[in-house]
């Protein structure tokens, strides 16, 4: 593996060192270079976690937890490392309190499908109006498994949670609340510590989906309180095929098991099995080993950053786009303050006049300008914004000022084209 180099002040605000250590950021399309402003469906990755997975393939390719050869025990030792590292960046109390999954989407499958037993017939699950699909759709299919009520969360005039009517819904005292930590869509953050309080006093359970959160904000799930938290490798400069589901030691060792099989157990005859304790409870099957080894790479390169000096040149960046596509006309911001107190981490989401969102992505398309179109797996929230879909700029680390000013270059020769 390539050891991370350190970076200075002067090399983070030039932005070389880092751009440097994404090989896909170096390509060119047709005679432009790439412009990659699609962050928040997926990050880059840096040569650091190629080098990882490729190491693991070449040198330690063994299952984990199953053999007494070496390669198995080099293998289940990144692995095991990894849980360690995971657990250290989010602050999580156990280490047996992180399990790896696919993805976000499945570690909300997993408390859903695991609670079923928990939920009865008239229970109130309560869900953020701007969540992303795989933080609604789960909780639907457990409301039809027991009966259990779905509510939205509203939202106020200019897309925040409407914290007034989050409060009246807490007097219904809800079983479970899902939120999301900030915004796939808009990039607008929750109140999350503040959100997890009030629910705890109302004796909810919390699940929190950081997919969008983990690469830009600093994660401490003992301080925020919540009983779960989800997140996915790939948001946050990781392998895809990897996620994370924290539980609340207590909670997580109340879920029933969505897979069984293969290393969940501790024994199994024709007559009874008995479930393994946690972490292995909750993995069954032979896991995506070089993907969690990625994982490990990811959170060692983050971690080897200036993230308090990255996390404030992030927000000057946002605000740099907001204003550049503002200045530009006939251009609609969604998800902004009307006060302008409240920066929008890593997304934003806008429309060129009446023009169809995808249109404005295929034109960018052409000027290697790469953003996301249209309704970003958050139906309802669209639906509440009266869209069938919008435009979305994300940044990420190696996103810089020549970025923006290459976007907004190609937004204006789209607009002039199409106005």
């Amino acid at each position: 593996m390539k050891p991370n180099p350190s970076l200075s002040s002067a090399d983070f605000y030039d932005h070389q060192a880092i751009r440097d250590q994404f090989p896909t950021l170096k390509q060119t399309i047709g005679d432009h270079p790439l412009c990659y402003l699609d962050t928040a469906a997926t990050s880059q990755k840096p040569q650091a976690v190629i080098d990882a997975m490729t190491e693991y393939y070449q040198l330690n390719n063994a299952n984990v937890h199953r053999a007494a050869h070496q390669l198995s025990t080099r293998a289940t030792q990144q692995y095991e490392a990894v849980r360690q590292q995971v657990a250290h960046f989010i602050h999580a109390k156990h280490q047996q309190e992180v399990i790896f999954t696919h993805g976000t989407t499945e570690s909300i499958n997993m408390v859903a499908y695991g609670l079923t037993a928990q939920v009865q017939p008239n229970d109130l699950i309560l869900i953020d109006t701007a969540a992303h699909h795989a933080n609604i759709v789960p909780w639907q299919e457990l409301a039809k498994r027991t009966g259990a009520i779905i509510k939205p969360i509203p939202l106020t005039a200019d897309a925040q949670l409407d914290i007034n009517a989050y409060e009246q819904l807490l007097q219904a005292k809800p079983k479970l609340i899902a939120l999301c930590h900030v915004s796939n869509a808009l990039g607008t953050v929750n109140p999350i510590i503040d959100l997890i309080a009030m629910a705890k006093n109302a004796g909810a359970l919390t699940l929190v989906d950081g997919a969008q959160a983990v690469a830009h904000l600093e994660i401490d799930v003992q301080q925020m309180d919540c009983d779960f938290y989800v997140f996915s490798g790939h948001k946050m400069y990781g392998p895809t095929g990897v996620g994370i589901l924290y539980g609340r030691f207590e909670q997580l060792n109340t879920l029933t098991p969505m897979l069984t099989g293969g290393e969940m157990i501790k024994t199994v005859s024709f007559d009874r099995t008995e479930y393994g304790e946690l972490p292995n409870r909750l993995e069954a099957g032979t896991p995506a080993i070089a993907e969690v080894i990625g994982l490990g790479a990811a959170i060692t390169f983050l971690q080897g950053l200036p993230r308090e000096q990255i996390k404030a040149h992030e927000q000057q960046l946002m605000r740099y786009l907001q204003q550049q596509l503002l200045n530009l006309g006939d251009i609609t911001l969604y998800g902004v303050s009307n006060d302008n107190s409240q920066s929008n981490i890593g997304s934003v989401a806008f429309n060129v006049a009446n023009e169809h969102h995808q249109d404005v992505g295929i034109l960018l398309d052409q000027q290697a300008v790469a953003i996301r179109c249209g309704h970003h797996c958050a139906m309802p929230l669209m639906s509440q914004l009266k869209l069938s879909g919008c435009c979305r700029a994300s940044v990420g680390i190696y996103t810089n000022k020549h970025d923006i000013d290459q976007f907004i270059h190609a937004l204006n020769t789209v607009k002039e084209l199409l106005l």
